[in-house]
């Protein structure tokens, strides 16, 4: 082994030690009650949860779907690669009825990319059913890990299976384009992924919305159907009602939040006025106009997270994880997608 090869190992180690130090001393607020849900069984690795009437949703405390059982076939909503072989080990236990349809809630593959061992040999085929836009991410990606929809639709689309029916439709864009509402209304079993997580606060980003305006009108769309039990394709429990009013009530104070950071900003004698921190890092770094976005979106951001989770610490799990991200993310949709500029909008005439 070469001098460089030494160096470069020995730096190399030294970074992981102070990185892996670094996750040991990190440490966030204690999980509220309302976040935690029944445990796993710890030798099979997955839960299944009834919500009477053939309807289920199995789950590693991860991720979660759901599937119903008909007198002709089962239902399978969502393939999550974390369940893998267990969500089909998790069927098998509950029903021995063989799986006839596979619906795709979107296509992340955080939630379908196990979709090919559902329908694979020796099983029998499965007929796959998902929104027409999501046939056509999948189709551009072509990851034989998420097989083509046999069936698409643009607005609604009822399966019925035997005894049990599903109502799919499509709301317009909010977490990814083709990211459809899955009813059971016999059961009263709503599941919209990625937008709700019962008892927690979103992941990163507002989890990764492609449109944040989208997120929250998905909310009170939630809300207009009269479901009992909701499944946000998420962590450790189903929802119910007040799981859905929760989170959109954190949502709409987070804009609130935001939006009061990016007035102050654009009003002068205050610790947020744009001038004085713009004219610093000009100073400091002149003619970087990309270095002066971020000092002044890192700050609105900061102040609209630190306001944010002294509210909610406590009543959702994890509200000081992705508490700078998810306010960076509705700070940019407040400026992009709101017109709430602050000081960076339409200025008065001379």
């Amino acid at each position: 082994m070469g001098k460089l090869s030494l160096v470069l190992g020995a730096v190399l180690g030294g970074l992981a030690t102070v990185f892996a130090q670094s996750i040991s001393a990190s440490t966030y607020a204690p999980i509220p009650t309302i976040a935690v849900g029944p445990p796993v069984n710890n030798a099979t690795g997955w839960r299944v949860e009834s919500f009477g009437h053939g309807a289920y949703m199995v789950t590693d405390n991860q991720y979660n779907g759901i599937f119903l059982v008909s007198d002709k076939g089962v239902i399978v909503v969502d393939a999550p690669p974390t369940l893998g072989h267990r969500l089909l080990h998790a069927i098998g236990n509950t029903t021995r009825t063989p799986i006839t349809h596979l619906v795709y809630s979107h296509a992340h593959a955080d939630h379908i990319g196990a979709a090919s061992l559902i329908g694979a040999s020796p099983q029998p085929k499965v007929t796959r059913i998902a929104h027409r836009l999501t046939k056509e991410i999948l189709a551009d990606l072509k990851d034989p890990g998420r097989p083509l929809p046999d069936v698409i639709f643009d607005d609604t689309y009822t399966l019925r299976v035997g005894n049990q029916t599903l109502q799919l439709s499509y709301k317009g864009l909010n977490h990814q384009p083709g990211n459809i509402f899955i009813y059971a209304p016999l059961q009263r079993v709503l599941m919209v992924v990625d937008i709700i997580f019962p008892g927690w606060a979103p992941f990163a980003y507002i989890n990764q919305a492609e449109f944040v305006p989208g997120v929250l009108a998905a909310h009170d769309e939630i809300l207009a159907f009269p479901f009992r039990h909701f499944v946000g394709g998420h962590l450790t429990r189903s929802g119910d009602r007040a799981d859905v009013v929760r989170g959109k009530a954190y949502l709409d104070d987070l804009k609130a939040n935001c939006a009061d950071a990016i007035a102050l900003s654009a009003r002068d004698g205050n610790s947020l006025s744009a001038g004085p921190v713009l004219a610093a890092v000009d100073r400091a770094d002149p003619g970087n106009a990309w270095a002066a976005f971020k000092t002044y979106l890192d700050l609105v951001t900061t102040y609209c997270a630190n306001v944010t989770t002294e509210k909610w610490l406590g009543k959702l799990g994890a509200v000081d994880v992705w508490a700078f991200e998810n306010a960076y993310a509705m700070v940019e949709s407040l400026r992009i997608e709101w017109n709430v500029l602050g000081p960076f909008g339409v200025q008065p005439g001379v």
